[in-house]
């Protein structure tokens, strides 16, 4: 009875991946993605809300694998699903300026995707200034 049932479980697993929509291993598409975010004036501990808009130019889906800020004051999010051809989305990030200094920052995201060169990076600019 457990063969059975381990069986019939694999078999709906295996049927429930069909689609044209499939990712594959090894599969490279293109984006475009907004490389500067401009967040201006702002002031020492306000958090810079940023949004860097991508679009799928390629052929496959676009899979982004991860998102890590150039540092502990940079947190960004990815978006979960892949991205289909012709398709965009949004990665975004949020920069806590507290520990900033008064001055011009420029802080990156690094972005991995199934892309060539596999690795691209945004950066969120803004004018720190006192309270």
């Amino acid at each position: 009875m457990k063969k059975l049932l381990f069986f019939l479980v694999i078999t709906l697993g295996i049927s429930a991946c069909g689609g044209s929509n499939e990712v594959e291993i090894g599969n490279k598409t293109t984006m475009i993605v907004e490389s500067v975010y401009d967040a201006g004036i702002v002031m020492k501990g306000e958090v810079i809300d940023a949004e860097f808009k991508l679009k799928n130019t390629g052929n496959y889906p676009l899979v982004i694998a991860e998102v890590q800020g150039s540092c502990s004051c940079t947190v960004a999010e990815k978006p979960n699903e892949p991205i289909q051809p012709g398709g965009e989305g949004v990665i975004r990030a949020k920069v806590n300026t507290d520990k900033s200094p008064v001055s011009i920052i420029a802080k990156s995201v690094r972005i991995v995707a199934n892309t060539e060169p596999s690795v691209t990076e945004v950066i969120i600019r803004a004018k720190v200034k006192r309270k």
